[in-house]
């Protein structure tokens, strides 16, 4: 994992349009090369290239890939991924022989869709029918007994059926039972009147309908399954036939998709063809030798490093390891950070647990988080076409985490389900909230809870702020370093005021602190503060920037001056006391715990442990929800504002792994 984003060189080559092929594959195979439209060449330049439309529109291409993708689906087959894609297949597309292999299986599973859907609206039907019957609702059924005087009993029945109705004869008699959903009257009725209903006036037979039916009902909702599987069966048996040419076909229109993506970027002389784009320093010699080779040594090649290239038009390639992805989600979630700034994943990773954890404490409810996670991870690698539930794919990952940190703290605090089976590693969090924590603890009441996560909140913001000195003086920004409100002078003034804080409430909210030095530091560091905005308007003068009159510069030095005291005299004194809400959260997890074990306690037997169980699970599921919502929030509004400018452009290289063709 690197410390920092991963540095990068811009590629600018040239070579033989004869060889242009080979070089498209030989890139797509490295899956390194971020390209960029060649638009920072001279004007004059400009003029003397061409840019050729593809003789294949792209969308065409993704159109038909996804419908071989839904065609597979269809047979439950799972979709292929950049492992089955070899560049040495890379042909031009036969559109219109993939056209017709489609048309022609698509024609042939029509039939058989057609009855699949027929067959699920029997069996929703029946079940739904079956509901009603079971939970006493009739009126939203409609039962008749009556005689058939027309035509065939056999079609009635069928086209009942139609509806997901039911039509069954009354033993040793000419009558026979309807059932269907009341809904559907306006189409039975008319149904039931050409077939000549003549309904039965023994309102005895009519009372016993219900009792009559129910047992042909469960027979044909399993007939109905059965039938819905066996089409099912045909569908998947009928896609299965086809697969691998499926899957040929999907792996020439992703391989012509990807060539063309790449393709688009490149410009074109009478006998050359040229492109650029960005690589990580790491891969510059291997593309640089796959060039090379591809073009049998006829090109050439320049390397652009990025430090001669405007930050904001570097992308941003962040190396982390696959086990920190929950992580990094969060990070690209927010945004993407800046070229040459600290790569926050770790950070990120740190943070969030260690809120999580002192929100929710507790081994076993962080062993069903786990436990739940892992079942998610297997259900999923198990079916891998399964769509995200509740607990989505991603989530799963990240539940693993959070698991093993409410373990982690759990037993640091003596939480097992909210019992104390063993004694706490540091201390009781549950007998301190109920007023009688152990005399040997550093933390005896919920002012030290408090307390404890106030002090973890400061040392989160330093994090930020030595993280955005180091951003800054990586970009050589040595004024925001220096003078600007997240910079050094900014720490100094956030310490000077920790120092009178806590000098404060350790005289118990009586005075604050007359050390002799205080007064220098916030009369200087405010002096430094006013002059910042001077210095910012002399160094863009030096630059080039536009003059202004002495006037205008006082007044925007001192509103700005104003604004960053305010910024700073309020927004750290909030964002520090904002982390008291990992206290507040962590004292409502250990209340609720308190509360249900007694209202278990209350009741006896069985009806105790039920209690108790359904209190695990709610404050499961309540509070594992709120920490780690709350740790999110503290991550983004407390941590990130300190450090994390979100400018960067993400790094898109092109290459059969990087460009996922699950677009899903």
């Amino acid at each position: 994992m690197n410390l920092f984003t991963r540095p990068m060189k811009l590629l600018t080559a040239v070579v033989l349009e004869q060889t242009s092929d080979r070089v498209v594959k030989s890139l797509l195979r490295l899956g390194v090369l971020d390209f960029v439209h060649i638009n920072k060449l001279d004007p004059g330049q400009m003029e003397k290239l061409s840019f050729r439309q593809s003789s294949v529109s792209r969308s065409a291409l993704q159109d038909m890939r996804h419908r071989v993708e839904a065609l597979l689906k269809q047979g439950h087959i799972t979709v292929p991924t950049s492992e089955v894609l070899d560049v040495q297949n890379l042909e031009k597309p036969q559109l219109e022989a993939f056209k017709k292999t489609l048309d022609d299986l698509t024609a042939s599973l029509l039939s058989l869709k057609e009855k699949q859907k027929e067959s699920n609206q029997m069996v929703m039907g029946l079940e739904e029918m079956q509901r009603y019957i079971k939970e006493d609702k009739g009126e939203y059924l409609d039962l008749r007994v009556g005689q058939i005087t027309k035509g065939r009993s056999e079609d009635l029945k069928e086209k009942i059926a139609a509806f997901g109705g039911l039509l069954e004869s009354v033993e040793n008699t000419d009558l026979w039972i309807s059932l269907t959903l009341r809904r559907d009257v306006g189409q039975v009725d008319p149904l039931l009147e050409k077939f000549g209903w003549m309904e039965s006036s023994d309102v005895q037979l009519q009372q016993q309908a219900i009792s009559m039916i129910k047992d042909q009902l469960g027979k044909e909702h399993d007939a109905a399954l059965a039938e819905r599987e066996k089409i099912e069966k045909a569908v998947d048996e009928m896609v299965s036939s086809q697969q691998a040419q499926l899957f040929a076909i999907w792996a020439n229109l992703r391989l012509n998709e990807l060539s063309d993506q790449i393709r688009s970027y490149f410009a074109y002389t009478r006998n050359t063809t040229l492109f650029s784009g960005w690589v990580p320093t790491d891969q510059a010699e291997v593309v640089e030798q796959a060039i090379i080779q591809a073009s049998e040594g006829q090109c050439v090649i320049e390397w652009t490093d990025a430090r001669q290239v405007p930050r904001n038009e570097v992308p941003v390639a962040v190396s982390s390891p696959k086990i920190l992805a929950p992580f990094q989600r969060m990070v690209n979630n927010y945004s993407t950070p800046e070229y040459g700034s600290v790569n926050p994943t770790i950070f990120v990773m740190i943070a969030y647990l260690c809120m999580f954890g002192l929100m929710f404490a507790d081994v076993g409810q962080g062993l069903v988080l786990l436990l739940v996670a892992l079942l998610g991870k297997y259900g999923y690698k198990k079916n891998p076409l399964k769509k995200d539930g509740m607990i989505s794919r991603n989530l799963t990952d990240l539940l693993i985490y959070l698991g093993i940190s409410a373990m982690i703290f759990g037993a640091l605090f003596g939480s097992y389900f909210g019992l104390s089976l063993f004694p706490a590693i540091w201390f009781n969090y549950e007998a301190v909230v109920a007023g009688h924590g152990g005399d040997g603890s550093l933390i005896t009441d919920v002012y030290d809870i408090l307390g404890l996560t106030v002090k973890f909140g400061i040392i989160v913001i330093y994090t930020g702020l030595v993280l955005n000195w180091i951003n800054l003086f990586r970009k050589k920004s040595y004024l925001q370093l220096t003078l600007d409100k997240n910079g050094l002078l900014g720490g100094v003034l956030f310490g000077t005021g920790l120092y009178m804080g806590f000098a404060f409430v350790e005289s118990g909210y009586q005075s604050f602190p007359s050390d002799p030095w205080i007064a220098p530091v916030l009369a200087v560091s405010l002096f430094l503060l006013l002059i910042r905005g001077f210095l910012a308007y002399y160094i863009s003068v030096k630059q080039g920037g536009k003059r202004h009159d002495l006037g205008t510069v006082t007044m925007d030095a001192i509103l700005e001056w104003f604004i960053d005291i305010l910024e700073i005299f309020t927004g750290y004194l909030s964002n520090t006391l904002s982390f008291m809400r990992v206290a507040g959260l962590g004292i409502a997890h250990a209340s609720l715990m308190q509360a249900f074990k007694e209202l278990s306690s209350l009741v006896d037997g069985f009806g105790g442990v039920v209690i108790f169980i359904l209190g695990n699970i709610l404050v499961i599921v309540l509070e594992g929800l709120s920490s780690g919502i709350q740790s999110l929030r503290l991550n983004y509004y407390e941590f990130f504002s300190r450090y994390f400018t979100g400018k960067g452009v993400a790094y898109q290289p092109v290459g059969l792994k990087n460009s996922s063709s699950e677009q899903r």
